[in-house]
């Protein structure tokens, strides 16, 4: 059973539908950012990752993003969205790398495989230095970033109070 991050992709649009459904169903937020772009409505999501990733229609503050799918087997375990270069607000609460674990396969190891990976793509972006963040009340995440060599920063408190802790990881 080989563990790989994929680019999102038409063929496995059922298990992306399963991967979306459980999460809703959960009642949790949706991390990274990207899930809950256009759930019902592949070509679109696929479109929308393509010219995100070129840097084609973006809103304005908006940066390239890459995005892809931690996959095992056909199943789709987790989501990663590896932003190229940072804005003052990602430089404080965003980072270069955010992702999500599926909460079925939360405590399994592969929120710190996907960073892992996530890492070797950054790294080929140019991204010689990446920030990640992370609520501070997300231990495992935190656990994940340090597994990965994070080196913990100034922590930022949000406007509704939330503490995100910030770490840099040297590639």
């Amino acid at each position: 059973m080989t563990i790989q991050l994929i680019k999102p992709t038409k063929v496995l649009e059922k298990e992306y539908q399963a991967f979306y459904l459980e999460w809703k169903r959960s009642g949790e937020k949706l991390m990274p950012w990207i899930i809950k772009k256009f759930p019902d409505d592949i070509d679109r999501f696929l479109q929308f990752i393509d010219d995100n990733e070129k840097g084609v229609n973006l809103p304005d503050g908006w940066v390239p993003d890459s995005t892809f799918w931690l996959v095992k087997d056909r199943l789709i375990i987790g989501v990663v969205n590896i932003r190229h270069q940072l804005t003052e607000m990602l430089l404080s609460i965003g980072g270069h790398i955010g992702y999500g674990i599926r909460p079925s396969e939360r405590r399994k190891g592969y929120g710190t495989k996907i960073l892992e990976l996530a890492l070797l793509e950054a790294n080929k972006l140019d991204i010689n230095k990446a920030l990640v963040t992370c609520d501070s009340d997300n231990i495992g995440s935190q656990k994940a970033i340090l597994h990965n060599k994070g080196i913990e920063d100034q922590e930022f408190v949000e406007d509704d109070g939330t503490v995100v802790k910030r770490f840099w990881i040297e590639l």
